[in-house]
């Protein structure tokens, strides 16, 4: 079953997020070349594709697990969990209509 993870990058996130972004997409692109993955990407803290220095004030990713359970410990793991970018997680079952 698909799953969002909606999460929310705390204050000033920008550096953390540099710093373990290399691991982050390392797992991203295991769940793509699996089929798993529907999308992924961070929020813009302003309007715009390049928020620059304004950086991102948190990401969606959608991927398919065999659970609520497995979402939410693959969640746990991401290396932005460990860097302290997310403030919070919520995982939730998605059900894809369109396209």
């Amino acid at each position: 079953m698909w799953y969002s993870l909606v999460c929310t990058d705390v204050s000033n996130s920008l550096a953390l997020r540099k710093a373990a972004r290399p691991a982050h997409l390392q797992r991203l692109e295991a769940l793509r070349d699996e089929g798993r993955l529907l999308v992924a990407g961070p929020n813009p803290s302003i309007d715009s594709e390049d928020p620059g220095e304004a950086g991102f004030s948190g990401s969606i990713i959608i991927a398919e697990f065999d659970s609520l359970a497995a979402a939410e410990e693959w969640a746990a793991l991401d290396p932005y969990q460990a860097a302290g970018v997310y403030a919070s997680v919520r995982v939730k079952a998605y059900k894809k209509v369109l396209p």
